[in-house]
This record gives C-alpha cells, sequence and structure tokens, in this order.
C-alpha cells in the first residue's frame, strides 16, 4: 500500500531527470506546507481581521455619541486595512498564525496582546496626525484596542471550549481528585480534554477549608478527606486520584484507610521524575501499592556536589546487573559522566541494566562489561584498560539464608572479593569509591553480615592509605528489589497462600530503590576517608503489619504462617554498633560513623569460619579449601 501511495506520487515526474525529479519532489513538499499553513493563517486571521473592522467601526460610533451616520466609511475602511495589514506581518512574525501555540493558552494570550498593541502604537500615532483631516477621531484607536483584545480572547477561548467538548469522552469512570494545586488542575484538564481518558472528575477534595466551594474547570472542590464516604456515595465514584504532589508514605496510609473500606480504588501519579523523562505522563494512573505506604519523601539532592565528582568523570558501577546496581547506574548517568562502566558477572542483569540506562540492549559497546570480581587477573585487565575515576562497588552476595549454607560464598565475593576491588581500584589512581553496605553489617549475628562488615572493615583501611573518599554507605532493606520480600510477598498471594513469616513481631528497615541510590550517590559527594555513611531509613517496620496490608489490598482470604527465625536472623534490626555515633554533619539523611580498619594481610578464613562454630551450618561443603582462592 505504501509502496504503491508512492509510485503513484512519484509518476508524474517520471519523464524528469534525477535532478529535475528532486527538484519537482521539493517544491511538492513545499507547496503541501504553504497550503497547510495557509489553511491555519486564513481562519485565524480572518477572524481577527473581522475583529478590527467591526470594533474600529464600533469605536467611532462610540466616540461619536451613537451617531453612526457620521462615521466616515471610506476613512475608516482605509483605516481598517492599514491595521489588517499590521495584524498580518506582526502576527506572522511572532507565529500567531502558525499553529505554533494551544488555542486560549497563556503563551498565545501573552503574544496576542504584544501584537495587537504592537498593531495600535503605529495606527494610533497616523490617526493622531491624519485623522483629523479625514473626519476620524483621535480616540478612535485607544477606544478600539480593549474591544479589540477582548473580542480576540473571546474568539480563541470558544475555539478551545469546542476542541475540549468535542474531546470529552463519554464512557468515562466518575472519578473524585485529592488535591486542588496545580498537580490537580492539570491532572483534571487531561481528563477532560483527552478522547482516550476513562476517567471524569466529578468532585475535588482538598484538606484545605479555605478552598472549599472553590471550581477547577468546573469541577467543585466538595470537603476533605473525611468527607470521601459522602462525596462517594453523592457522585457515584469508585475512584480516588491522589493528585498532591510529595505524597508521602503517612499520607497515601491514610488515604488507603480511608479508601479501602468503602471499596473506592486509590490511584496516584508516576514520579515527577519519569514524567519528566518521558518515561510516563501525568494521565498515566496506577494503583495504590505497598511501595507507596513504605516509602517516603523524595531526598532533597545537592546536585551541584554530586555533578562535581562525576561528571565529565569515567564512572563504573560493579554490581551492574543488580537491583541497586542498575539504580545507580540510572541515576548516574543524569550527570553526564564521560564514561559509564557497567560491570557484572550476569549477562541478563546487565542487559536489563543497559536497556534502563540507554535504551537498548544490544550489549555489544563498551559500557557493559562482563566480570567477577572474584577473577582477581581479570579485575585488574579491566580497571588498567578502563581506567574509572569513580567507583560504585555494589557487587555482592546478599540472601542472608543461602549465605548461612555457604559461608565460603559469602567469603569469596564479598570479602575477597570487595578486596579485589579495591586493589584493583588504588592501582589506577581511582579519586572515590563508594562500598554499597548493609545494616546487617552492625552487630553482625550472621555470615552476610559479618562478611560486609570485613567489607567495610577493608574499605576503611584503603581509605586511610590512599587519603580519598573511599568509604562505606550503609542502610536496610530496599523495596522491590529482585529477591527481597514484598515480591516474594506478591509470589506467595498470587499463588493463594499461605504467607510465611518468620516471627510476628520481627520488623526491618526499609527504602526506596531510587531513595537508597540518590543517597548514596550524594555521600560520595561528601564522604571522608575510612568512613562508613548511614543512611536515614525513618522508623522500623513491623513485617506483619505489610502482610495483612498487602492481603487486604489483594482482597483474598489469605492465610499468614510463622515459620520462626532462621539462624542468624535478628527480630530487630540496628543501623549501628554500640560505639558509633550518630553524628549529621553534612546532610540530614546521612550520619557519619568510622569502623575500625581492617589489614588484608590480617584476613584469615580459618580464623573467619570459627567465629561461625556454634552455628548449624551443613557439613557437606568442605570449608577448608572453599575459602582459599587460587
Amino acid at each position: 500500500m505504501v509502496e504503491s501511495r508512492r509510485e503513484a506520487q512519484s509518476a508524474p515526474f517520471e519523464r524528469f531527470g534525477p535532478g529535475q525529479r528532486a527538484v519537482a519532489h521539493f517544491g511538492r513538499a513545499v507547496s503541501r506546507r504553504l497550503v497547510g499553513a495557509r489553511m491555519r493563517f486564513s481562519t485565524q486571521f480572518i477572524l481577527d481581521a473581522a475583529v478590527w473592522l467591526v470594533t474600529l467601526y464600533i469605536a467611532q460610533v462610540l466616540r461619536f455619541d451613537l451617531a453612526w451616520s457620521v462615521v466616515n466609511l471610506p476613512a475608516t475602511a482605509v483605516l481598517a486595512l492599514a491595521t489588517i495589514a499590521l495584524q498580518a506581518g506582526i502576527g506572522l512574525a511572532m507565529r500567531l498564525y502558525r499553529g505554533k501555540y494551544i488555542y486560549g493558552s497563556f503563551e498565545e494570550v501573552r503574544s496576542l496582546t504584544i501584537a495587537t498593541t504592537l498593531v495600535a502604537v503605529p495606527v494610533f500615532v497616523g490617526t493622531l496626525i491624519f485623522g483629523p483631516a479625514f473626519g476620524v477621531p483621535r480616540g478612535t484607536v485607544p477606544l478600539a484596542l480593549p474591544m479589540a483584545l477582548v473580542s480576540m480572547f473571546a474568539v480563541r477561548y470558544l475555539a478551545r471550549l469546542t476542541r475540549e467538548v468535542s474531546a470529552t469522552s463519554t464512557s468515562a469512570d466518575p472519578v473524585i481528585v485529592y488535591g486542588a494545586g496545580y498537580l490537580g488542575e492539570s491532572l483534571i484538564r487531561r481528563m477532560q480534554t483527552d478522547p482516550q481518558s476513562s476517567y471524569d472528575p466529578v468532585a475535588i477534595i482538598d484538606d484545605n477549608p479555605r478552598k472549599l466551594h472553590a471550581r477547577i474547570r468546573d469541577v467543585p472542590v466538595m470537603g476533605t478527606l473525611e468527607d470521601l464516604p459522602q462525596l462517594s456515595e453523592l457522585t457515584g465514584a469508585q475512584v480516588l486520584v491522589v493528585a498532591i504532589a510529595k505524597a508521602d508514605a503517612a499520607l497515601l496510609t491514610r488515604v488507603a484507610e480511608v479508601a479501602a473500606p468503602l471499596g473506592i480504588h486509590a490511584k496516584v501519579l508516576p514520579p515527577i521524575d519519569d514524567v519528566l523523562r518521558g518515561v510516563s505522563e501525568v494521565s498515566d494512573l496506577r494503583d495504590l501499592s505497598i511501595e507507596d505506604l513504605l516509602g517516603r519523601r523524595p531526598v532533597d539532592t545537592d546536585v551541584e556536589s554530586i555533578a562535581g565528582y562525576l561528571s565529565g568523570k569515567r564512572v563504573m558501577v560493579t554490581g551492574a546487573g543488580g537491583s541497586i546496581g542498575a539504580e545507580l547506574c540510572r541515576q548516574i548517568s543524569r550527570f553526564n559522566p564521560a564514561e559509564l562502566i557497567m560491570l557484572d558477572r550476569d549477562e541478563s542483569g546487565l542487559q536489563a541494566a543497559e536497556l534502563n540506562v540507554l535504551g537498548h540492549g544490544l550489549l555489544d559497546g563498551r559500557d557493559v562489561v562482563l566480570a567477577d570480581i572474584r577473577d582477581t587477573a581479570a579485575l585488574n585487565a579491566i580497571f588498567a584498560d578502563r581506567r574509572p575515576e569513580v567507583v560504585f562497588h555494589a557487587a555482592a552476595l546478599k540472601h542472608l539464608p543461602m549465605l548461612q549454607q555457604y559461608p565460603s560464598e559469602a567469603w569469596k565475593t564479598n570479602v575477597l572479593g570487595t578486596q579485589n576491588v579495591l586493589e584493583a581500584a588504588r592501582s589506577v589512581d581511582v579519586a572515590a569509591f563508594i562500598n554499597i553496605s548493609t545494616d546487617k553489617a552492625a552487630d553482625p549475628s550472621s555470615v552476610l553480615g559479618h562478611s560486609k562488615r570485613l567489607a567495610e572493615r577493608l574499605t576503611a583501611r584503603m581509605g586511610a592509605e590512599v587519603g580519598r573518599p573511599y568509604l562505606s554507605v550503609r542502610f536496610g532493606n530496599v523495596l522491590g528489589s529482585r529477591g527481597s520480600m514484598l515480591p516474594l510477598f506478591t509470589s506467595m498471594i498470587e499463588n493463594g497462600g499461605p504467607l510465611t513469616i518468620t516471627h510476628p513481631e520481627v520488623t526491618r528497615y526499609f527504602m526506596t530503590i531510587p531513595e537508597a541510590c540518590q543517597l548514596v550517590v550524594q555521600a560520595g559527594a561528601i564522604g571522608k576517608p575510612g568512613e562508613v555513611l548511614i543512611l536515614d531509613m525513618g522508623k522500623p517496620v513491623q513485617i506483619l503489619d505489610i502482610a495483612k496490608r498487602m492481603i487486604e489490598m489483594s482482597g483474598r482470604p489469605i492465610e499468614i504462617v510463622y515459620t520462626g527465625l532462621r539462624p542468624g536472623e535478628k527480630l530487630h534490626e540496628v543501623l549501628w554498633t554500640a560505639d558509633e555515633d550518630d553524628q549529621r554533619r553534612i546532610h540530614p539523611k546521612i550520619s557519619h560513623a568510622v569502623v575500625p580498619p581492617l589489614d588484608p594481610a590480617e584476613l584469615d578464613w580459618s580464623h573467619w569460619q570459627k567465629v561461625w562454630a556454634d552455628t548449624d551450618l551443613p557439613t557437606t561443603e568442605n570449608r577448608d579449601s572453599a575459602g582459599k582462592l587460587s
């Protein structure tokens, strides 16, 4: 179909030579654009010209005390023609008649006001000089200008109103919008003007009592969140959309507590960063999730300090295929590094990270590096070749129960692997090294916690030796990471249960992946050599509460089963050891602590193994040889 159309379009030019055909096709394209531009120009310009003609005549009638017979029609016609000519020239110069503005937008109103005023000034000067000689009053233009402006505004408003009414969907479901601010107004406008929208805003609620009875695009503010039961019954709306910028977990929890018993579906807007990056639109609503109820406000980031150590630098992220590593890569890419080197031993994870950052998963560029941090020779060769200037070390084994069974794997990856990366970084004079740690490294009781504690101490020793910001960042569980609690709970619920919890009183710290990575990147800008920076995780959350909330949101009768704490697990995690202070010197959500440095020469697998002598570990693993690296 497309090829036949192209052949038909080319047929009239077959008798020409190649150069003539090119000119002919160019001429046709230009003519089409001119026709489109002429249509846009003619419709709006004719209306504006008619407005000038009518208002100039009415102005004179008013000036002569409604004695319309006194008006000099030929002179008025000449005056109108001159005004219309100026309107055409200035309007075209300011692109008023080229379809560059949305009908009735502030931008169009501003440009129209400027253009019409520029037209009126020379015409007014002309009437001052020549008007009396032709019987045209000097006050004609000052009287006509405001009338012309108001009329032009009205024409554009009617055009916009007609388009919006014609775009309104008649099958949309009624919704209540929570938030009468700018975000709420933008959302309501989208709902009303998008023909594909399945939502029709019928009421607004806002907790500010001064906004009661206000109207936004003819939608009334009818109360607060506490009035939702009555408003839902009155309007028939079964959907509540939260349109409040930076709505925190406390507010969203309150929304869920009010809406859920009423059977109202609460929806939220996508993160503003996704909207700005073009990943989502303001109208892309989604259901309220458990992550929304546990997450916090976006972090206030000192962009200048971050840009100072990332922009134009070669930055490497180990473990780039993991949840934390991939999000770090995405956020680092925003600061325009000279090179972003994503390293991992998981090729599928690298492909997902490349897709997330670069928009493709070709795996054929220098941005992805397939390597294992256990392989000292390969790691040194990569660092010598790529010479990174900043390193974020996120590669690690992290599943506590698995590492309790196979402690040698934690030793080889989390301890010796970290030392390999540190040595490689020192060999090429890396300027900043940020090691990703965990709250389980504070007063460790598990193989995972103790291995990450050693990684912190090794990083502290290297920081002291090189005198550069080689530091660790410690935080708790992240929401939605691969293999974490929430995806597991979701899978259990989808499978019909039961949902298993270790202990009814167990608590954990939680943070969203974007917030954790944002603070990690910030920490790299403010940390000192050898420090451990501890992220503010808020208050610990009871796992049982999360389970009950997720079951409630699913609407299924899921049973909860308690399995008991596993070896190495704590009932309550801590963020600091007993000898560490909570010192927040620079960023309000980042604390600074110091851990005792550890000389790599003191690393001893046998000694480390004895720490777990009383732990119930499998006997099938040859631990004496497993901890040694060739």
